[in-house]
């Protein structure tokens, strides 16, 4: 998102998985959002550049408000109509060098402003939407005239920039804690995971955990935090409900607004991350699962086009139209089939016992089984390392290779590499030698990769 202060994307939660297993004060709904949200994949590509690691976060779709609306909400936002009393105040006003008013105060004053960081705050929005403009030393009416003339769009366009406006100051103190601007990014995007909104005390849970993973507090800081944290969130929730991005569900719980929801997933998709609505994903519920499957191979279909498409049939029948795909499929196809596989429950298991016979198969079945505790056939050594050559194949016709290098590494400690590759040599798999050349031509280790080569040259001899 925007800045916040946070160094590691929209969520800093590279540990997310294990805090959403310890957030058990968390409602069911919450838990459920955050694991999808947790099915982060990571960028791909092959080149070492920070960008080429982040990770791309799916998000569950989400329903917006029409743009009538929200931009007929935005002119109702506080912080805006108190930008719009600022610039009308200021008229035309000699500024600071720095582009500022020269008496903070005298504004405050006059415009029944609680600070000069509340001040601060509006003369930035003001400036930056063009409210106001600064020319040689003296604040004039800027460009922007906002009413209700605006069209929609261009309405949405400013209440954007706001937005952004709002949380690139938390890297100068927006809310008065800075434990809440350090994480203000993540928790407005568990927020938006979570439509009906979350408790007070859950937010101050999560950030609480957040912070000790992320700046590995020590446990006299995180007993002080513990203590003014709580009033901490008060406090800026409340700022948060001025700025127009926080309300209160009618439970009671500190939700987005509507104007909230538009502004967060603008700034997630700019981020890259998957945040559909529910319109766009429901275009996937019916799909064949050939034609979902290939759709997530070309990268046409958001990985939460899985979750509609399969609320949209009964797993068992999802199972089986799913296994026929994987059964005469590319390494690809049944990887990705694979993938889905992992979201059914044993309530699929009947397809998944039949597909036990598919020879391409088999195997990724029995491991499907054993894995919910169902009856199935052990697998064997050689079993096993068909199905790295398999996964590896896969990766790489999905043009995940960097991941493939890395699922490689994973699979066996650094000398054991080498006597793998002879294994994958003999596996009676139609990419073996597709493989072993990509090891041999990407892997860094020299002893691994000259493994590789000498390995697919004997394959290719056979």
């Amino acid at each position: 998102m925007a800045k916040s202060g946070n160094t590691g994307n929209v969520f800093d939660l590279g540990e997310l998985r294990r805090l959403v297993g310890e957030l058990g004060a968390a409602p069911g709904e919450l838990r459920a959002a955050v694991l999808d949200a947790a099915g982060a994949t990571e960028a791909d590509g092959d080149c070492d550049c920070s960008d080429c690691g982040t990770e791309v976060l799916s998000f569950p779709p989400v329903e917006l408000a029409a743009d009538d609306e929200l931009a007929e909400a935005v002119l109702r936002v506080p912080l805006v109509l108190d930008a719009q009393r600022l610039a009308t105040w200021t008229g035309t006003r000699q500024v600071t060098p720095e582009g500022l008013l020269p008496d903070p105060f005298l504004a405050c004053a006059e415009l029944g402003l609680p600070s000069p960081t509340r001040l601060h705050l509006l003369w930035v929005v003001a400036v930056n939407t063009g409210m106001l403009r600064i020319s040689r030393g003296v604040a004039t009416a800027g460009p922007l005239a906002l009413s209700a003339d605006l069209p929609h769009r261009a309405m949405l366009e400013f209440w954007d920039g706001v937005v952004m406006d709002v949380l690139d100051r938390a890297d100068e103190g927006l809310t008065g804690s800075a434990v809440v601007d350090d994480h203000l990014a993540e928790m407005l995007a568990t927020m938006y995971a979570v439509s009906d909104g979350l408790s007070a005390a859950t937010l101050v849970k999560g950030i609480l955990q957040s912070h000790e993973v992320a700046c590995q507090a020590r446990p006299t800081e995180m007993r002080a935090l513990s203590a003014s944290l709580p009033g901490e969130l008060d406090t800026a929730l409340t700022l948060l409900g001025y700025c127009g991005l926080i309300e209160p569900s009618e439970a009671g719980r500190p939700r987005l607004t509507p104007l909230g929801v538009w502004a967060v997933r603008q700034d997630l998709i700019r981020e890259g991350h998957d945040a559909p609505t529910g319109a766009e994903v429901a275009v996937f519920a019916d799909l064949g699962a050939t034609e979902l499957v290939d759709a997530i191979i070309k990268r046409s279909a958001a990985p939460s086009a899985v979750t509609v498409w399969l609320e949209s049939r009964t797993p068992e029948t999802a199972a089986r139209e799913l296994v026929r795909v994987a059964s005469s499929g590319t390494a690809g196809q049944r990887g990705t089939v694979g993938t889905i596989l992992e979201e059914l429950g044993p309530e699929a298991e009947t397809p998944l016992r039949e597909a036990l016979q598919e020879p391409s198969l088999w195997r990724y079945a029995a491991s499907w089984l054993h894995i919910r505790d169902l009856p199935a056939p052990a697998l064997a050594q050689e079993d096993r390392t068909w199905i790295a050559v398999d996964t590896l194949a896969s990766l790489a016709q999905l043009g995940r290779t960097a991941e493939a290098i890395r699922e490689f590494d994973a699979l066996e400690p650094g000398e054991d590499l080498v006597r793998l590759v002879e294994e994958m040599a003999a596996a009676d798999h139609p990419d073996t030698i597709t493989v072993l050349d990509l090891l041999g031509s990407r892997h860094p280790d020299p002893t691994v990769a000259k493994s590789a080569r000498k390995a697919a040259m004997k394959s290719r001899s056979r």
